[in-house]
């Protein structure tokens, strides 16, 4: 089903890009030079004017699933919503649907106790769809093994899935009481090495200081086990790549591991690196294949997703949940720009009660992966984004 919907609004704004790296990797020696550097480097600035175009592909309420309220009774159907992660695998689009269910897999209002994962092709035609127990909070792709990973439940009672081959398979994790005592989220694949952010440490009691932040998962697809490993811990050390803490070594204090992913080779800083966002604490963690040389950028705003553009030209495939939509922004992209989901609600100061006064609703933003500063982008048309992925 192809479903098109062009909306209009055009937001004047500044687009920052990702600057050019200092002569020691992930350090640079003052905030102030840091700035200047990022002026004089950048190819792209003369490009912030341009502006983005936002077209919508996928409605959930056109889409439905069947469930059994508590898991018990006769069936019901409803439509989907809050479309969250979003990964491309085989030139197609995978969306996490999550339909009301909370964060350790509490029953929707409905009654519903199932997340939608839907194949869609990258003009919103739908492929296949398939319903699992439990909130999609995190996804990645394998394609090297041609998988679909999910997790659910990012803050306690979670468990992951894999769909291969139009096969849904169900993994728990092992131990079964995850050391840092919250769930799972975000996935990315760096070299065959799964790498899942530990979300919402202490949800089930106190996290030690050392937990971990990430794990490496290995799947056993005999057992239906996915075992954990530390990868870095939450109180892990790293190097200050921006101001106040610029070139010295910290200690981290991280209290909301979300999403991550890896950095494109086309970057032009942290080429190649595994990041981790800690969205409350505004930190994003670039970490080598080893889990070690850490380096810490500090970001003026709390993101979400963040997406690279790897080419000029290509499209921004986004998820706006409160729409219950998936979009694709469209335009002429500065190459190793950093995009983002920016998400101001998910500050650690953020009111109970958001968006409110000094706490807007989502936007698309740029990081500038010197300065840490976060810019606003152009666009012609309205989204909330909240997962983001570029697709050349």
């Amino acid at each position: 089903m192809n479903i098109y919907s062009l909306r209009r609004n055009t937001w004047l704004s500044v687009t920052v890009v990702a600057a050019g790296l200092a002569a020691t990797a992930g350090c640079t020696s003052s905030s102030s030079s840091s700035s200047t550097s990022a002026s004089a480097s950048s190819p792209s600035l003369s490009a912030t004017s341009k502006t983005l175009t936002v077209k919508q592909i996928v409605l959930g309420t056109t889409l439905r699933h069947s469930y059994r309220p508590g898991g018990n009774g006769a069936a019901r159907t409803e439509d989907l919503t809050q479309p969250d992660d979003i990964v491309t695998l085989g030139g197609n689009l995978y969306i996490g649907f999550q339909n009301g269910v909370g964060s350790q897999g509490e029953a929707s209002a409905s009654g519903n106790l199932d997340s939608t994962l839907v194949e869609v092709t990258r003009a919103g035609s739908v492929v296949k769809q398939w319903d699992v127990t439990g909130k999609i909070d995190g996804m990645g792709a394998d394609s090297a093994t041609g998988q679909v990973i999910a997790t659910v439940n990012e803050d306690s009672k979670s468990s992951l899935y894999t769909a291969s081959g139009g096969t849904i398979t169900h993994y728990t994790y092992t131990p079964s009481s995850l050391p840092h005592l919250g769930g799972t989220d975000a996935v990315a694949v760096d070299q065959g090495k799964i790498l899942i952010s530990a979300s919402a440490p202490g949800t089930s009691g106190k996290a030690p200081a050392s937990a971990p932040a990430v794990f490496v998962v290995t799947l056993n697809a005999g057992a239906k086990t996915a075992a954990v490993a530390s990868f870095f811990a939450d109180n892990a050390t790293a190097t200050g790549v921006n101001a106040p803490n610029a070139g010295q070594k910290v200690t981290l204090a991280l209290t909301d591991p979300d999403s991550n992913g890896i950095v494109p080779p086309g970057s032009p800083q942290f080429a190649g690196d595994f990041m981790l966002n800690s969205q409350g604490d505004q930190e994003l963690i670039f970490s080598g294949a080893s889990g070690q040389n850490l380096q810490v950028l500090k970001v003026s705003d709390p993101v979400d997703d963040v997406a690279w553009a790897t080419s000029a030209s290509g499209s921004l495939y986004t998820t706006d949940s409160g729409a219950d939509t998936v979009d694709a922004i469209t335009g002429s992209f500065p190459p190793g720009t950093a995009y983002a989901a920016v998400t101001p609600c998910n500050a650690n100061s953020a009111p109970t009660v958001c968006p409110a006064t000094g706490y807007p609703a989502n936007s698309l933003g740029t990081i500038n992966l010197t300065t840490g500063a976060v810019g606003k982008v152009a666009l012609d048309g309205l989204v909330t984004p909240k997962g983001l992925i570029f697709v050349p």
